[in-house]
């Protein structure tokens, strides 16, 4: 077995998952290839800084790169262990689209060798990794690929989820537990080996169909007892009832355990992965169909009341507070709070002031709306309105008393002393 020094990875893709993942293995001692599509990434990294916000990794990424145990290229080149990070979107019918991960598997069949292994971590409609292993046998007719010959294969191709949360991804990638599916046993025996060198978490091999429907199990679960929350809150909402209240005391049940509403759900895992299982399945997933529907809903929902609390204050300013998908993060993908501040900016343009802390300048979807960003003090002194779209630090820091007199629409639940001036107005209401 190969040492950690002696050992050579190519990670493809250097996003939220890959960059992270490349320099824990690094860490190890390992000799780590990143390789990106995009050429300001490559140069970012090789430069020993970061190109996304994650806690810890502008310092590991700076630490692996002086020490030479991580570099980026464009290019790929040969190595020991191939590791897939690419993204895995859907289109407008929400049709799972695989095309990154089969553009990563083409650009490795020409350097692979016998005794390599390719481990796909993209979240993936089940089936995926064989697509892999088949697209593989197409290119290199030379090698004998798991699954399609009865003599031993001369390489392993496997199937290992990531599961880490955004702003704990360095502890999470040593620390939580692994799923890891071989298309044979031999593959998932493999690929274990190399996991073990880095992850303090259990690492439990099974098939690779069986860890790709687990990932997206794990995400439809998520999502659906957030519809449930998101559900909770337009009844409370026609009621005049404080959603926030009525969980934190429903919470008090031994067995019972609601999670938190928002504006809508984001984020490239849980707000994409429910359709994959629902495109495989449509007639046995009416309940996950739901699910997501309730959540996208949700978004629209907030964006009607936003646009109510504006046009009931002709000429007031608007203060929207948060784009990303989530609290403490620059991650923007598919984020409902983006999709609320985007409409809000369309209609309303000028009035509408944006503050993300995580943020130097408004994305490109804000071109043309008239919409300016601000910092949070700004906001305070000039926007008789504000919206609470994600739960920020920075946000949850504001004392009542800078906030009494505002109109507020809290879609997070982060100030939970802001006064209600009856049932049905727009303050602190979740939605």
């Amino acid at each position: 077995m190969l040492s950690d020094t002696e050992m050579t990875v190519v990670v493809m893709g250097l996003g939220y998952i890959g960059l992270p993942t490349a320099a824990v293995i690094a860490r190890t001692g390992a000799r780590v290839l990143g390789v990106d599509v995009t050429q300001r990434v490559v140069d970012t990294i090789n430069s020993g800084r970061i190109h996304i916000e994650e806690v810890d990794l502008d310092g590991l990424v700076s630490g692996v790169v002086a020490r030479g145990t991580l570099r980026a290229s464009m290019t790929v080149e040969p190595a020991d262990v191939f590791v897939i990070a690419v993204p895995t979107p859907f289109d407008d019918s929400h049709a799972p689209d695989i095309t990154y991960v089969l553009n990563a598997a083409t650009t490795i069949a020409p350097v692979l060798k016998t005794g390599d292994t390719i481990i796909l971590e993209s979240t993936s409609p089940v089936g995926t990794t064989e697509k892999v292993r088949d697209l593989i046998a197409t290119l290199r007719p030379d090698l004998r690929v798991p699954g399609r010959t009865g003599e031993q294969a001369d390489i392993a191709i496997a199937y290992c989820p990531e599961r880490v949360l955004p702003g704990r991804i360095l502890v999470e990638l040593i620390d939580n537990d692994r799923v890891i599916g071989g298309i044979t046993p031999r593959c998932a025996r493999k690929a274990l080996t190399f996991y073990r060198r880095f992850v303090r978490g259990a690492c439990v091999t099974t098939t690779a169909r069986a860890a790709e429907m687990t990932k997206l199990t794990e995400n439809a679960f998520r999502d659906v007892n957030i519809a449930f929350a998101n559900e909770l809150s337009l009844i409370a909402d026609t009621m005049g009832v404080d959603v926030w209240e009525v969980i934190r005391l429903a919470n008090r049940h031994p067995r019972v355990n609601i999670l938190q509403p928002g504006p809508g759900v984001g984020g490239h895992c849980i707000a994409v992965d429910p359709w994959f299982l629902v495109h495989a399945a449509p007639d046995q997933t009416p309940l996950i169909r739901t699910a997501r529907e309730v959540n996208d809903g949700k978004t629209e929902h907030v964006i009607a009341q936003v646009a109510a609390m504006i046009d009931a204050q002709p000429g007031a300013a608007v203060a929207c507070l948060g784009l990303a998908f989530k609290a403490n993060i620059d991650d923007f993908r598919e984020s409902p709070a983006m999709k609320v501040a985007k409409a809000v900016a369309e209609r309303f343009g000028e009035r509408v002031r944006i503050v993300e802390p995580y943020a130097a300048t408004l994305p490109p979807a804000f071109d043309g709306t008239g919409a300016t960003l601000i910092d949070v003090d700004t906001a305070i002194e000039t926007c008789p309105i504000m919206v609470v779209l994600v739960d920020h630090d920075v946000f949850r820091s504001i004392p009542l008393e800078e906030r009494v007199t505002k109109t507020v629409l809290d879609t997070r639940g982060i100030w939970t002393d802001q006064p209600r001036r009856a049932p049905g107005d727009a303050l602190r209401l979740a939605g």
